[in-house]
């Protein structure tokens, strides 16, 4: 199917292939000169979805408040769990989900759970049911071929419009257009966005587009947390402590001072930085689309393109809510001296058409500029239309004028009266404005016959007169006039510029586009990263020579490792090492890379060749919070759960210190048989990275020998009483975790590390805990010392003192004790 604004049968270009396309608003504000940097910040957007699901298919359609488009994604085929439409709940996030009043079983127990997902708060969505007579074919067919729509022309018939839709909307999908039908019922009951409008306003509908759920990676949000491709904090600002968040140190988000860009994120406009955080939510596996993006990358890091790519940057600069034509036109002729060969640069040569300079050049010949800004509002240039001109020389003449009516005025007044004025006030209109004078004290005294008084303001008397009356008449409210007529002139810009929304809209996708690969340009050419490849016919990843693209820019000093898991060999590594030796940074630069690779960027590595990944699993961090009600080893093993139950063998899975939430002997038993588990699968096994301190893993042969298992360990060497780290990954298995050490570091006392060596040393060799001889003799002096104030605090002549009670609760406590 076409989107809105695209040829009919022609796919639309958007994200890229098995990629939700993204529609753009197209309003009609006034982009000019001077315009700021600085926006105001919008307000979060809301995604309203509705749902059918019938005989084992799925019709789904949303409206997302963003972009003012709905979203329609054709009848597909779902397992009666519902496992299609979990995928996409999870990938929009919809505020509510609408449906039928009337479902199966598996629909309502689908929705009970999603409503009772604490999880999900603060956005839990909230589930709306509508009469199913809501839902009917013939009546959602009726909705939407007579839906007012602005991308439509008004000069279409009712039967071109009916084709124009038929060629946009998949009629055939019965159940989509039910769904489309229904949400479009929800929105016109809530009129989301235009609730306080008036009642002929409807919800604007900028464009119909298709959803398509297609080769994406499927990531979790825990693993968005962990591996920090994204990271929220409070916002510093009092005012926004309760809901204004900021993103944090993340590979989306920005550095920490002095450095003022992000790590990717360094988009010129916000539709950049929006579709960069949409292929950061959708990775793809689509590898055409992904070496369509590393070609563009590879083309601006050429040293002799630096200075186009800073060129093109800064025109994306000027790209606000709507393309800034000229800059839109700058763009189009830069790419056009570019190589067409690449599907990018010619895309844009082609497609910013000619309308493009009709639309500059209209908006050109209407709109003031300088006075829109100076008056903050919509102005247009001379000669546009008569009638304003004609106003506008009346109202710039009027001050001259009225000083002679003023003059007129004053020879009718009486004597005593100094001087006068004649002034015009916007929705008033003309008053005559004397001074106050010292005989005029009550209300009555204002009253001057042949005058209508109007008001007291600042010692100055306002009267309506003849001659007021008469310019009300004859000019009328000229400053009211000619807003009214630049408004119905501005609507009217609008409505041209809306005409050719399309283009606007295609603009758009396309410079965002270029701002996104731009910005993984800059990115690449600063942090050394390198062009990965991709081997669909390779199961797992191959790194040369890899490093953490965040804790390279934190550290003073990165050792690089290699990571390779491909094949049947080595599918599953165990990883030990010291605390501290870099094992949980050597899995978070595996998953980091192979994430980065399969966005279209460039990758902190010497060489790295990405084979088919449909998803990233991991268990790093409990992700804690007192809303989830669980305990910090149960959302341990809801991380795992996942990955035992969804992984396939083109998967990867990160899994770090799995078990230390429990008994020491229960966590063992549980890692190793989740790895037992996977390696019972053979050539099905994922490619599992699992860092553990568990060194009995290993000491008492849990798991099977084979090919499959591959230790690896982090390299160090003892210098005396003090550990040197090397970071260096190796093939090996530890000796010791040299927890000692970190208590070290960490700053514990050399009494309490001397006293823990000590009984690490008992349990290694089965001998029974003997307690500390020192310890144990203070404690005794302790308690002599107590027993003795005791004995001297006692008053012999006190006659009620019974010593028989006092030698057998005290001393012979005590007594008992200290022996």
């Amino acid at each position: 199917m076409a989107s809105v604004g695209a040829t009919p049968g022609r796919t639309p270009q958007g994200p890229g292939p098995g990629e939700a396309s993204t529609n753009f608003p197209c309003p009609a504000p006034v982009p000019g000169p001077g315009e700021a940097e600085e926006e105001e910040e919008e307000e979060p957007a809301e995604i309203h979805l509705c749902v059918l699901w019938n005989s084992g298919y799925l019709g789904i359609a949303y409206y997302d408040t963003s972009d003012s488009t709905i979203h329609f994604m054709p009848d597909a085929p779902d397992h009666e769990s519902l496992k299609l439409l979990q995928r996409v709940l999870d990938e929009i996030d919809p505020q509510s989900v609408v449906t039928s009043a009337k479902q199966d079983e598996n629909m309502t127990r689908f929705l009970g759970k999603l409503a009772s997902q604490e999880h999900r708060e603060p956005k839990r969505p909230e589930i709306i049911f509508l009469p199913s007579v809501d839902f009917g074919l013939e009546i959602s067919k009726q909705r939407l071929l007579s839906g007012n729509y602005s991308f439509i022309p008004d000069s279409m018939t009712a039967t071109e419009k009916i084709l124009f839709l038929s060629s946009i909307i998949p009629f055939d999908c019965l159940l989509t257009v039910r769904a489309l039908g229904g949400l479009l019922k929800f929105l016109a009951r809530r009129r989301i966005g235009v609730e306080l409008e008036d009642c002929n306003v409807s919800v604007p509908i900028l464009g119909f587009k298709k959803f398509v759920l297609t080769h994406l990676v499927s990531i979790d949000q825990d693993t968005y947390s962990v591996l920090q491709i994204f990271k929220s904090e409070s916002h510093p600002s009092v005012y926004k402590v309760a809901s204004g968040l900021k993103e944090g140190l993340s590979l989306f988000g920005s550095l920490p001072t002095p450095l003022p860009t992000g790590i990717l994120n360094r988009c010129r406009c916000k539709w950049g930085e929006k579709l960069l955080r949409l292929w950061f939510t959708r990775p793809t596996q689509d590898l055409g689309e992904l070496n369509s993006r590393l070609d563009v990358i590879q083309f601006f890091l050429l040293p002799q393109n630096l200075d186009m790519a800073q060129m093109l940057h800064r025109l994306l600069g000027h790209i606000k809510n709507v393309p800034t034509v000229y800059s839109a036109l700058g763009l189009r002729d830069a790419c056009r001296s570019l190589p067409q060969s690449i599907q990018l640069f010619r895309d844009i040569a082609q497609e910013f058409s000619d309308d493009l300079h009709h639309i500059a050049s209209l908006i050109g010949k209407v709109v003031d500029f300088e006075g829109s800004l100076a008056e903050n509002r919509f102005i247009v240039l001379p000669n546009i239309d008569p009638e304003i001109d004609e106003k506008k020389r009346r109202l710039m003449g009027l001050p001259s004028f009225l000083t002679e009516v003023a003059q007129k005025e004053l020879e009718n007044l009486d004597s005593r009266i100094p001087s006068c004025s004649v002034i015009y006030i916007p929705l008033i209109g003309f008053l005559l404005s004397i001074p106050r004078l010292p005989s005029m004290v009550e209300t009555s005294d204002f009253e001057i016959e042949g005058l209508d008084f109007m008001f007291l303001s600042e010692e100055k008397l306002h009267y309506r007169s003849a001659r007021t009356k008469e310019l009300d008449a004859l000019l009328g409210d000229l400053h009211c006039d000619i807003r009214d007529q630049e408004t119905l002139l501005m609507h009217q810009l609008q409505c041209q510029v809306l005409a050719r929304a399309a283009v606007l809209t295609r603009v758009l996708d396309l410079a965002s586009r270029l701002d996104v690969l731009l910005a993984l340009a800059s990115a690449a050419r600063d942090y050394g990263y390198s062009r990965p490849r991709y081997s669909p016919r390779l199961l797992g990843v191959r790194i040369q020579n890899g490093r953490h693209p965040l804790m390279e820019l934190c550290a003073r000093t990165f050792v690089p490792n290699s990571a390779e898991c491909g094949g049947d060999k080595g599918r599953v590594k165990v990883i030990t090492g010291p605390n501290s030796s870099g094992k949980s940074i050597y899995l978070k630069q595996v998953g980091l890379i192979t994430f980065m690779a399969l966005v279209g960027s460039f990758v902190p590595a010497e060489e790295a060749e990405i084979g088919a990944v449909d998803a990233i699993f991991t268990r790093i961090h409990s992700c804690e919070s007192i809303s989830l009600g669980l305990s910090t080893f149960m959302i341990d093993l809801n991380q795992v759960a996942k990955a035992v139950n969804n992984a396939t063998e083109q998967s990867l899975v990160l899994i770090d210190e799995f078990g230390k939430g429990t008994n020491t002997v229960d966590g063992l038993a549980l890692l190793a048989a989740v790895i037992r588990h996977w390696l019972a699968l053979g050539p099905t096994c994922p490619h599992v990275f699992v860092a553990t301190n568990f060194l009995s893993l290993v000491q008492l042969q849990l798991l099977p020998q084979g090919p499959l298992v591959q230790y690896l360990t982090m390299e160090t060497c003892e210098d005396g009483n003090d550990l040197v780290f090397f970071y260096q990954v190796c093939e090996g298995v530890a000796s010791a975790s040299h927890a000692s050490h970190t208590a070290a570091q960490a700053g514990l006392p050399d009494k309490l590390i001397a006293r823990g060596k000590e009984v690490s040393d008992f349990i290694r060799s089965g001998k029974p805990i003997q307690p500390v001889k020192e310890l144990l003799k203070e404690k005794q002096m302790e308690n002599c010392q107590t027993l003795v104030d005791k004995f001297l605090k006692l008053d012999l002549e006190d006659p009620s003192l019974d010593l028989d009670i006092f030698m057998s609760q005290e001393v012979l406590l005590a007594a008992t004790a200290i022996l």
